[in-house]
This record gives C-alpha cells, sequence and structure tokens, in this order.
C-alpha cells in the first residue's frame, strides 16, 4: 500500500507511540496507565502535527505564494543573493509546532537545483540560523526566466527536512515540495523586481497566501 507522502513521514512515529501507549494502557499500575494515557495524547497529536489540508490556490499570475504556513518574522533586502547573482529581497517565515509543515512552491517553474546543508540547530527564531543551521535550498526557474530561491531550516526541535521534488521536475504555484518536522523556519529569496506585500508580525499560509507579485 502506499502511503500519502505526510502520512508516510509520521508512520514510524505513530507505530512507536501507538504502540506504547497500548502496552503502558495494559499494564496493572496507576502510573502506568498515567504514562500510557500521555503517549496516547502524543499519537492523537501527531494526527494533528502532520495534517495536509487542501489549499485553494490563487489564480493570480502575477501572485507570489507564501511556502510555508507561520508567521512573518523578517523582510529584508540581501545585498548578496545565495541563489542568485545580486540582491534579493528575503522573506522569512517562523513555523511554530502548531503550524501545517507542509512546505509549498511559491512559484510555477523547474526545479534546476536542489541542495542540503548540514549545519547546527539553533532556535529558528534566531536570524543566524539562516546561516548557520541544518537547511536544505531549492532554486526554482520561473517561465520568465527569474530565479526564485526557498530555504527549508531545521530549528531547535525539527532535526528532519524532507523533499518530495527533485532537479529537473516541473511545478506548480502551490503545490507540495516537502516538509519539516516540529518547528522550523523557511525562507523565500526574490529578485528585487517583485513587490513584497507582507511585514514581520503577518500570517500566512503555504500556497494560499500572496505574499509578493511581479512587475
Amino acid at each position: 500500500m502506499k502511503l500519502p507522502l505526510v502520512f508516510r513521514e509520521a508512520f514510524y512515529f505513530v507505530l512507536i507511540l501507538g504502540g506504547l501507549s497500548l502496552l503502558f494502557l495494559s499494564l496493572p499500575f496507576k502510573l502506568a496507565k498515567v504514562v500510557g494515557f500521555l503517549f496516547l495524547l502524543g499519537f492523537f497529536f501527531l494526527f494533528y502535527f502532520f495534517r495536509d489540508p487542501e489549499r485553494t490556490i490563487p489564480a493570480d499570475p502575477q501572485a507570489i505564494l507564501a511556502p510555508a504556513d507561520g508567521k512573518i518574522v523578517e523582510v529584508d533586502i540581501e545585498e548578496k543573493s545565495p541563489f542568485f547573482e545580486g540582491r534579493a529581497q528575503k522573506i522569512s517565515i517562523f513555523l511554530s509546532i502548531f503550524d501545517v509543515h507542509v512546505n509549498r512552491s511559491p512559484v510555477e517553474g523547474k526545479i534546476i537545483k536542489k541542495k542540503y546543508h548540514r549545519g547546527a540547530f539553533l532556535d529558528a527564531r534566531n536570524p543566524r540560523s539562516s546561516e548557520v543551521n541544518e537547511s536544505q535550498d531549492w532554486w526554482i526557474e520561473t517561465p520568465g526566466g527569474y530565479t526564485v530561491g526557498v530555504r527549508q531550516i531545521a530549528g531547535l526541535i525539527a532535526r528532519r527536512l524532507v523533499g518530495w521534488k527533485e532537479m529537473g521536475q516541473k511545478i506548480y504555484a502551490g503545490e507540495r515540495i516537502g516538509m519539516i518536522k516540529f518547528g522550523s523556519r523557511t525562507e523565500l529569496y526574490l529578485p528585487v523586481v517583485c513587490t513584497v506585500e507582507v511585514k514581520p508580525g503577518d500570517r500566512v499560509e503555504a500556497g494560499k497566501s500572496i505574499v509578493a507579485k511581479w512587475p
């Protein structure tokens, strides 16, 4: 049986927590039953955390979509982009453990490069996490010839970055590309010709919220 992508990532967690809850709840000790109940709560939380709601993708061809659910923590100009020559507009999104953790493509295009970086596990709200934390970068070339960068960043709790697409694949705006497990940060790097539509403090939803627009 082929499992859905998101549930496949949760499968072993579900087995372990489900098995432990059944084991402890079956023991004839009060403390064991309390522990079993806690494992059971964790079991049900996994289904909440690994949820993957459907999204209505905006039809606006100029729209650049949020690559992640969460809170905008930074909107800035980078003098030297890690994804293309010249300056870039960077939009950083912090994902708490209560946000949907599926990442979606902000634009239509082709994945021209994908690179994984080993690193530290600072709190994802720390701006330094962009440079030193474990991360996975995606280069997406749009039909208009621009390159857009997406960076998945592991956080203090998140220790696994998941990618479901590979280099050379064509993707559509709002299409699922991967996920980050348990609290993290996702960054979007855009050409300076784009107009940013969000500010720090705004909350966005992946594949649904418009964070910037093409000229």
